[in-house]
């Protein structure tokens, strides 16, 4: 099979991308409006850049119910901040329910019952619940088209990072503690520490 994605609907690419590049990590995005109003969503087109700068990105695309801008892109742009809010398996319902097309001026962190937690770098509340918290400032922007189906990548840097302190073991996070979550295609999710192997890398000048 053979295809050319510029000759299929955008709804029907988006299937096979979603199904080809995976597991996704999800970036559960809490930002606030110049009204200081939250807002709090998940996007699974989410992963790092470097190292020095910190810097991850996520990509929320323009919605296809209006094509319109999304809540967190609009707060982004407005107020440069926002955190990622790492995804555990225990909340990963209220995670799912953030995902709806609310009006502008809700709080999800309302309607999802999750709590709000002050950011220490940024003026925005992070996810209490959530172990893992990455405070960021916005480094760059980008638009690649403004129809359905088309979106941007915002690039962060990461301004403070805060790690429950039962996950902090010598420099590295423990993952089975975290027990993360990454999205695959559809409704479909994975618990991505559950079932993990080791691969030890192969030093040059070692034989296969």
């Amino acid at each position: 099979m053979i295809v050319e994605p510029s000759t299929l609907p955008w709804k029907d690419a988006y299937k096979l991308l979603i199904g080809s590049v995976l597991p996704r990590p999800i970036a559960f995005v809490s930002t606030v409006d110049l009204k200081g109003r939250a807002n709090l969503a998940p996007f699974s087109f989410f992963t790092c850049i470097s190292a020095e700068p910190m810097l991850i990105c996520f990509s929320p695309m323009v919605r296809g119910s209006d094509g319109a801008k999304k809540d967190t892109l609009v707060n982004i742009e407005a107020t440069k901040e926002f955190i990622i809010n790492i995804v555990s398996e225990d909340i990963i319902n209220q995670v799912n329910e953030c995902a709806t097309e609310f009006p502008f001026d809700t709080d999800e962190f309302i309607i999802s019952g999750l709590n709000k937690e002050a950011g220490s770098k940024v003026n925005v509340p992070r996810v209490k619940e959530c172990l893992i918290h990455l405070e960021c400032s916005l480094y760059e922007l980008h638009h690649y088209g403004s129809e359905p189906g088309s979106g941007s990548l915002v690039i962060g840097k990461v301004e403070l990072i805060s790690i429950a302190d039962h996950l902090y073991e010598n420099g590295k996070i423990n993952t089975q503690q975290l027990n993360p979550i990454g999205r695959m295609a559809g409704q479909s999710y994975l618990r991505a520490a559950s079932d993990t192997f080791i691969l030890n890398r192969i030093k040059k000048g070692d034989s296969k």
